[in-house]
């Protein structure tokens, strides 16, 4: 059969809009380095050039393209550029792109095998490679995700279910209701999304033993409770804002003679363990018996592509499989039995090109050179003045700049300034400003031109020199 009626022509207009898409695309990504993080107001209200009613007959699509790009291109946030210190977000390696264009141009659905061979087959290998390069169990299985949340999500389904197992009770089949009470232990400092997990899969946000935690915000493994019953232990490496990990040793070992499940939430913590000079900052996180992490923070594959990892092969099959009729069966791996959803992109297709591109000396150094980097931004922070409440263990920076009123509003000014975007958070109970240097392309000439634009900042804010002068 060939293609039918205008089908030719229908063919020849997708290379011309794909090739047009593709210049646009590279002199966004070209221009980059030299614009300003945060959009400026008239980009924003440039927008409503998008917003107007559905058309009856619909546009040419090289105008639509048109129109995309010209107003939205200027309002958006260039997070993928190098001067982007917010929400611990990585840039994207030139590898992750270009097997993103590739994988839009196959668009598969990885959820089988039947479905997408190459998408299978590759999320297998880069979900093996991940586990060799944080050096977790060799059996350990898992799957890709949207992100950090529903990787937490799936892991602590995949542990309530086994932990009420071990007390008869089958929580995949007959629910919660009526099953024994599954204790939940976290950190003080445990991440927001843990506790959204915890709350979708019916554990409840609210009903968390929660353990102190230090100046930095690691758990404090002293006076540990004694735990009866079903049990989870929730523990974190990579605090979100001063980058600290929880003690793991000493942990594990509490939490095993407790009998209870030990689940990491590592977002971007995790990926320490991939450099020899930050492993032992998460020294025995390989004992734990399920992790959660994210590819799009210091990975820097596109947005989004979150990775849950469980020990015990068999575990989240036993809580994700959605066996039907109408599927294909088998004893091979199945990527849809392994993940909340069903319909999936081919995430593992960018993870496995980023690790085949880098090895595993340059997923190293990218850990390393960001690191560097954010103790330099510390350095410089310092130099201008202000303080830095964290110590600078991996790639997070917490600048107090005073007065809480104070700092929102510097932090304020250098957004709208737009050499780099930096947020606001709440550290130890003052407001400051959180720095997370991810980006792959981020330059020691990038760290000092944010430094110096952040001082400015501050300094027009207040009015003065500098601090106490």
């Amino acid at each position: 059969m060939g293609l039918p009626a205008g089908g030719d022509r229908a063919a020849a207009g997708r290379a011309e809009l794909l090739g047009e898409a593709c210049q646009r695309a590279l002199a966004y990504l070209e221009g980059l380095a030299t614009r300003r993080v945060g959009p400026a107001p008239d980009a924003v209200a440039a927008l409503d050039r998008l917003d107007f009613p559905l058309p009856a007959a619909g546009r040419d699509p090289r105008d639509v393209l048109r129109l995309l790009d010209e107003a939205g291109s200027p309002a958006t946030v260039a997070s993928a550029g190098p001067r982007y210190f917010g929400f611990v977000t990585g840039g994207t390696l030139p590898a992750a792109q270009a097997a993103a264009w590739l994988g839009a141009a196959w668009d598969q659905n990885a959820a089988l095998t039947a479905m997408s061979p190459v998408a299978a087959r590759l999320d297998a290998v880069a979900l093996r490679w991940v586990t060799e390069l944080l050096g977790l169990p060799a059996g350990a299985e898992g799957g890709f995700v949207t992100g950090a949340t529903m990787a937490n999500a799936a892991c602590l389904a995949a542990a309530r279910d086994a932990v009420l197992a071990r007390h008869g009770w089958d929580a995949a089949g007959q629910g919660l209701a009526g099953a024994p009470p599954v204790t939940v232990v976290a950190g003080a400092e445990a991440h927001t999304t843990v506790r959204k997990a915890l709350a979708l899969v019916g554990l409840g946000r609210d009903r968390v033993t929660v353990l102190p935690a230090d100046e930095q915000g690691a758990i404090v493994p002293r006076s540990l409770p004694a735990l009866t019953g079903p049990a989870l232990v929730c523990l974190q490496a990579g605090n979100v804002n001063s980058g600290a990990s929880d003690p793991f040793r000493p942990l594990l070992h509490w939490a095993r003679e407790q009998g209870a499940w030990v689940h990491v939430d590592g977002a971007f913590g995790l990926w320490a363990a991939a450099s020899p000079a930050t492993a032992g900052q998460v020294a025995g996180v390989a004992g734990a018996d399920s992790w959660a992490t994210d590819s799009h923070k210091w990975l820097n594959t596109t947005y989004d592509c979150g990775i849950a990892l469980v020990r015990e092969p068999g575990s989240l099959p036993s809580s994700m499989a959605a066996p039907a009729a109408y599927l294909p069966g088998g004893a091979g791996r199945e990527p849809m039995h392994f993940t909340p959803q069903s319909s999936q992109r081919a995430r593992g297709a960018e993870v496995w090109a980023v690790l085949a591109a880098l090895g595993r000396d340059g997923v190293a150094d990218l850990v390393d050179r960001t690191c560097r980097l954010a103790r330099r931004f510390a350095g410089g922070i310092r130099a201008a003045g202000y303080q830095v409440l964290n110590e600078v263990v991996l790639n997070q920076v917490v600048v107090d700049f005073g007065d809480p009123g104070l700092t929102a509003r510097i932090i304020a000014a250098i957004q709208d300034e737009g050499t780099c975007w930096c947020g606001q958070t709440s550290w130890r109970g003052r407001q400051a400003m959180r720095v997370s240097v991810s980006c792959w392309s981020t330059t020691g000439d990038d760290v000092d031109a944010s430094v110096a634009a952040i001082s400015d900042c501050a300094r027009r804010v207040t009015g003065r020199g500098g601090p106490g002068r």
